[in-house]
């Protein structure tokens, strides 16, 4: 059974993405599929833009908000970004989690949950494939694409996702649960060599 962080990108003040999220993570919990999930809202984990003096592949952190952060995701075995798009992007606090580390990323599956205008996100969902399979993730082809977003947020603040959305999110959670444990004996740890 794997665990899965289910990370809330937007940090933007007024933002829905924190309310497509709560949704995402209650979608997981009903799937069943998954030992442990954690919602993770990027706005709380607050990590300041780089500031660490190593590249990340080398593990040398320097501020305890890096090997905080550093801890969460080795312990996640799969993931999805809740991200919206800004200028056909992807948002900057979203790269910035991304590059604060590089190990704790490798060998895990990565679902998109996107969001936005008349094109869901999509654009942002297709720019940040080209990181994540950098950091050694997989992208899955199942995604959750949300045009016009704003218009299914309940006056109470819930979510009202149509059939298509949660039809999307079901086949997205099977195959991040199908493809994490494909995975698996990648993320092992590599047996110590042996000398002669």
């Amino acid at each position: 059974m794997a665990h899965l962080k289910i990370i809330v990108a937007s940090t933007r003040p007024g933002r829905i993405g924190l309310t497509i999220g709560q949704w995402v993570d209650a979608e997981a919990r009903k799937h069943g599929g998954f030992e442990d999930i954690e919602l993770i809202d990027l706005a709380e984990v607050n990590l300041p833009f780089m500031n660490e003096p190593h590249h990340p592949r080398l593990g040398q952190y320097t501020h305890q908000h890096t090997r905080d952060w550093s801890a969460k995701i080795a312990e996640g075995d799969a993931f999805v970004f809740v991200m919206p798009e800004y200028n056909y992007g992807y948002n900057a606090e979203l790269k910035n989690a991304l590059d604060y580390l590089h190990n704790e990323w490798h060998h895990k599956p990565v679902g998109l949950v996107s969001y936005g205008g008349v094109a869901g996100g999509t654009r942002a969902a297709q720019m940040i494939k080209q990181v994540v399979t950098t950091l050694r993730m997989t992208p899955l082809f199942e995604a959750v694409v949300i045009p016009f977003a704003h218009r299914l947020v309940t006056e109470d603040g819930g979510f009202a996702a149509d059939d298509a959305m949660t039809g999307s999110a079901k086949a997205m959670f099977d195959e991040l649960k199908r493809v994490g444990e494909v995975l698996r004996p990648l993320r092992a740890p590599r047996p110590a060599a042996v000398k002669p």
